[in-house]
C-alpha cells in the first residue's frame, strides 16, 4: 500500500500537526484528504490549505478515500464519533491502515470495535502544539508495527515532546496537559485583573502577566528547580511576595488546582 492520509476533521488541532509536516517535506499536501462536516466548512478551509491539499464534505463520494489511505487521522468532536463509525466499514487491505485518534475519553477498545481491521492509536496533544510547544501522551493499541510507531512518534515530534503511556494514565495525563492550558489561562488573567487593580494599564498587564508566567515555566523546566525552591528563592522573609502567599494560601487556590485535575481526570474516564 502508497502512503496516504486522510485527516476525518480538519480542525485547528489537526491542522498544526500535518502543515508542519508538509513544510518539513515529511508530507506531500497531495497525499493527503480532509473530511470536514459541509461545504460551508470547505469553502472556509480552503484559503488557508497548503496547495494540492484536497478537502471534502463528508457527503462528497471522495470522503471514502480518507478511510482507505494507509494512514487516518480521527480529529472529529467525541460527540460526532459514532455518526462518523457508522458510515465507515472495516478496512480492506491486507496490511491494516493505522487510525490515529486524538479524541478525549474514547479508548483503544472503543476504537477497535467502532473502526475494524484498523491498528489503532490513542494520541492526546494539547493546545501549545499550535505553537510547537506541546506535549503528546501516546497509548498504542494492538498490531501496531514498528514501523506504525515511528511514523506516529515522527508525525508528533514537531510540535510537542512525546511520551509513550499506558492508556491506564491517559486520563491524568490529559487532565494536567489538555486541561491544563485553561488553568494557565484563568492565572494569567486574575493577575493580570490584579495588576490593573493595582494600578497598570490593561495591555501592559496582560503582556507581563504572560511573559512572568513563561519565563516562571522555563526557569523550572531548564534548571530542574523543584517548585517549592523557586517559591522560597523568591518569597523573603516578611517581604510583598510571603504576604501574596499568605492571601493566595488562606483563598484555598493550591487545594482549588489539585481537585482541578482531579475532577478532569475523573470526568475524562466517566466519558467512557
Amino acid at each position: 500500500m502508497t502512503f496516504s492520509l486522510g485527516v476525518i476533521g480538519l480542525g485547528r488541532m489537526a491542522q498544526a500537526l500535518i502543515f508542519p509536516l508538509i513544510e518539513r517535506g515529511k508530507l506531500l499536501p497531495a497525499d493527503v484528504i480532509g473530511v470536514v462536516g459541509s461545504q460551508a466548512s470547505v469553502s472556509r478551509l480552503i484559503p488557508d490549505l497548503p496547495n494540492g491539499l484536497t478537502v471534502v464534505p463528508a457527503s462528497d463520494p471522495r470522503a471514502v478515500s480518507a478511510w482507505n489511505a494507509s494512514v487516518q487521522l480521527l480529529a472529529v468532536k467525541p460527540q460526532q464519533l459514532d455518526a462518523v463509525a457508522e458510515c465507515v466499514g472495516p478496512a480492506q487491505s491486507d496490511q491494516p491502515p493505522l487510525l490515529i485518534s486524538v479524541l478525549a475519553g474514547v479508548t483503544l477498545e472503543r476504537l477497535q470495535n467502532q473502526f475494524p481491521g484498523r491498528a489503532c492509536v490513542r494520541a492526546v496533544p494539547n493546545t501549545p502544539c499550535l505553537v510547537g510547544e506541546g506535549l503528546c501522551g501516546l497509548a498504542w493499541g494492538e498490531g501496531i508495527t514498528a514501523q506504525q510507531r515511528q511514523w506516529v512518534k515522527a508525525a508528533f515530534d514537531p510540535v510537542s515532546e512525546v511520551l509513550e503511556l499506558p492508556e491506564s494514565r491517559l486520563d491524568a495525563f490529559l487532565a494536567l496537559t489538555s486541561s491544563g492550558p485553561a488553568y494557565v489561562a484563568l492565572v494569567a488573567e486574575a493577575m493580570a485583573d490584579g495588576a490593573v487593580a493595582a494600578g497598570l494599564p490593561r495591555e501592559l498587564a496582560h503582556r507581563l502577566a504572560h511573559r512572568t508566567l513563561a519565563g516562571t515555566a522555563a526557569l523550572l523546566d531548564q534548571q530542574q528547580l523543584h517548585p517549592a525552591l523557586l517559591k522560597d528563592m523568591v518569597a523573603s522573609p516578611g517581604g510583598t511576595t510571603m504576604a501574596a502567599l499568605r492571601t493566595l494560601e488562606s483563598a484555598g487556590v493550591r487545594t482549588a488546582l489539585i481537585e482541578a485535575v482531579v475532577a478532569a481526570a475523573e470526568h475524562g474516564r466517566a466519558l467512557r
